[in-house]
């Protein structure tokens, strides 16, 4: 048997596709990426670009933003490449690597949506209180313990996964390296690695989604309180754009989760359609639910507009006169 190291992995990417679709598909996907891409990094520059953005909820926007920039680079680019130069192979090492950041990106997601949920329960319920115990500094601390405590099991199961061999057949039934595609095309008896794998997914994603619906459920229990100042207002629509998100975050995620618990097969082209759904549609809706419909945003957009439009104007008189 070759070395491991050697080995060498296949995306099929949509297992059932046409190959009459797949420039189409390539496309849709490349438009995907430079629109979450551009969102997303436009949300880190200006967080980190203008100091009066510098407050716990833009803080918690902007690991967001960061976490999802990083997942749709490391995963698109390859199956973009796929379809367009049919350049599908990936290494060992690289789709190892692929599936450690996987799995420790879309477990930091879920964490910092949750986190993010408790920052605007903290926002209504104690308004008065909120800028003492949600600090910037204290926010920052736990971003960087969330990202540390995102990447223990994952680094686990991706160091787990390498020690077995892959003898077989080495075609990945996805768009990128993910647990349900790997595992089956190992050789030895992974079953201790499968269920650890499904009840960790399970409490990473059941978990914060619990911490999320309690926090929502007294954030309108609240609601009659709030809704008669501004502020309370403001932060109660901000809360009802946030459950957008986490209902396209987690609602597929369960369906698949509760379809592999029920031993109900999804068909390979479904279940890749799902997974790319659920993961990258909210990476490019997450900027514009969560950063550009709020107010401070759009005003400093506007107000960089305004200065650029001026700058132009008064560049083009220079000009013609």
């Amino acid at each position: 048997m070759a070395n491991q190291s050697d080995a060498m992995f296949v995306l099929v990417g949509f297992p059932g596709l046409p190959e009459m679709y797949h420039t189409a598909v390539s496309c849709v996907l490349f438009l995907v990426y430079v629109i979450a891409v551009s969102a997303n990094g436009t949300v880190i520059l200006l967080v980190t670009w203008k100091e009066h953005l510098h407050q716990p909820m833009y803080i918690i926007i902007a690991n967001l933003a960061f976490s999802d920039m990083l997942f749709d680079t490391i995963t698109l680019p390859k199956i973009i490449a796929k379809y367009w130069f049919g350049a599908g192979t990936i290494t060992f090492y690289a789709c190892m690597f692929q599936l450690f950041c996987v799995h420790y990106l879309g477990t930091f997601d879920s964490l910092i949506i949750m986190f993010m949920s408790l920052d605007r329960y903290v926002a209504i319920s104690r308004p008065l209180r909120y800028s003492s115990i949600m600090t910037t500094r204290r926010t920052i601390i736990i971003c960087m313990f969330l990202w540390v405590t995102s990447s223990v099991f994952s680094m686990i199961n991706a160091i787990w996964s390498a020690q077995f061999p892959y003898c077989g057949s080495r075609k990945v039934n996805n768009c990128f390296c993910v647990n349900t595609a790997i595992l089956g095309l190992a050789c030895g008896d992974n079953s201790v690695l499968r269920e650890t794998a499904y009840y960790t997914g399970m409490v990473a994603l059941l978990g914060p989604l619990l911490l999320i619906i309690i926090s929502y459920i007294l954030i309108f229990v609240k609601a009659h309180t709030v809704l008669r100042d501004t502020n309370g207002r403001k932060a109660f629509s901000t809360c009802v754009t946030h459950l957008f998100i986490i209902a396209m975050y987690y609602g597929p995620r369960e369906f698949v989760y509760i379809t592999y618990q029920l031993r109900y097969a999804l068909s390979l082209d479904v279940s890749v359609l799902l997974l790319c759904l659920y993961t990258f549609l909210p990476h490019v809706l997450n900027p514009i639910i969560y950063c550009l419909r709020t107010q401070e945003i759009r005003q400093l957009i506007r107000r960089e507009l305004r200065r650029k439009f001026g700058l132009n104007i008064e560049t083009g008189g220079g000009l013609h006169s």
